[in-house]
């Protein structure tokens, strides 16, 4: 296994361009930790700096205490595998996780014990006669995993790796990478922009925005605690809802007035940490899953949504509808049955909202909810 730590680490072109900027991240031995943010945000080109594919501008990279921002990639001791699969099409399976060791100089019964218990760890080894052409893309990727496997790295990098599959065959990959990360125990760092797979499968999430590491901590930290509005919105399908209003009130009695809307009364305990907002200009984010279609504690608030549109998805409702002038979308269950035009009784739980600066989109920081539990990552149990 293998800690890896990045100080400052920056990667820019032609002097001015930076696609990561003073990058500060500690990973610790065996942790599954997965870069997430949409499209060009750095996390690519981060995990290439630290297999060494990519050159480091500014900044050091430590892997288990020693200095490796200049070293070879064939000398890290690091497994990378790729969207593409990268595997030669006219190599069996066998002969695919068997290359880098032939290469490599490693003997040939060395080398086929290495690819047998690999293969019987991803339920290949009734596949190893068999051609790329001939596997499925799920059976692809597991080779592609197999021949870093068989390597023995100190850590694998895993640069969106299941992007090229189905829905229903990310899923099932999902959950034999969790297995494979279980049984090793080796770090793995993995990239994506799927949030869904960032919340179910990593220790840690580290969202990446305009080559800055914007926010990292465990997937419920992240998810309940964002600290700002485009971590909220990304860590959100549908986006959380980010209505303006006016903050009012006194004491531990606090509301949020929406523009054009209903008041929010917000709860006495988060009062505290919000009475000096009072009369100020604020964003109030709402997840849409806050919404329900019955009070779901005592602080439920009932207002009445006129809907506009739904999403039925079989297990639950998506309804995009107005309350007073102020547009939402909110998460109910299959048992609710809205129609198009007509009010429909919803009830927030005020126990997740969030205030956040409407210029900067920083968060105010506040307490947690009372009941509230609190994960580590040495506590997140996959």
């Amino acid at each position: 296994m293998a800690s890896i730590e990045l100080r400052n680490v920056t990667k820019s072109w032609h002097g001015n361009q930076h696609s990561v900027r003073n990058v500060n991240l500690h990973i610790r031995d065996g942790e599954f930790v997965i870069f997430l943010g949409p499209s060009g945000c750095g996390k690519s080109t981060t995990l290439r700096m630290i297999a060494g594919l990519e050159s480091i501008t500014e900044g050091t990279l430590l892997i288990d205490g020693r200095d490796v921002s200049h070293v070879a990639p064939r000398d890290r001791n690091i497994a990378v595998v790729f969207q593409s699969y990268a595997l030669y099409p006219h190599m069996t399976v066998a002969e695919n996780m068997a290359f880098g060791l032939k290469m490599r100089g490693v003997p040939q019964s060395t080398i086929n014990s290495k690819v047998a218990e690999s293969a019987a760890l991803l339920g290949l080894d009734k596949l190893l006669n068999r051609k790329p052409a001939a596997l499925s893309g799920g059976q692809r990727q597991r080779v592609a995993l197999g021949r870093a496997i068989v390597r023995e790295p100190q850590a694998f990098l895993l640069d969106e790796p299941l992007s090229n599959l189905d829905a229903q065959l990310r899923g099932e990959m999902r959950s034999e990478l969790i297995k494979l990360h279980r049984r090793l125990g080796k770090t793995m760092i993995y990239v994506t922009h799927d949030q869904v797979e960032a919340m179910t499968m990593a220790d840690r999430i580290c969202i990446m925005r305009d080559g800055h590491l914007v926010q990292c901590g465990t997937p419920l930290e992240v998810y309940n605690y964002p600290v700002n509005t485009f971590v909220a919105r990304f860590l959100s399908s549908p986006p959380v809802n980010l209505l303006g209003g006016r903050v009012q009130g006194s004491g531990s009695a606090l509301s949020v007035q929406l523009s054009d809307g209903p008041v929010i009364p917000l709860p006495d305990w988060m009062a505290e940490d919000y009475r000096h907002l009072a009369g100020r200009e604020m964003t109030l984010g709402i997840r849409p899953e806050d919404f329900h279609s019955h009070p779901r504690s005592a602080d439920g608030i009932p207002l009445t949504l006129t809907v506009s549109r739904i999403e039925a998805l079989g297990a639950e409702n998506i309804v995009s509808g107005s309350l007073g002038g102020v547009d939402v979308v909110v998460r109910l269950d299959h048992h609710t049955h809205p129609k198009v035009g007509a009010p429909l009784p919803v009830y927030l739980d005020p126990h997740s909202l969030h205030l956040f600066h409407p210029e900067s989109g920083e968060v105010v920081s506040r307490r947690r909810a009372p009941d509230d539990p609190v994960f580590t990552a040495d506590e997140v149990q996959k």
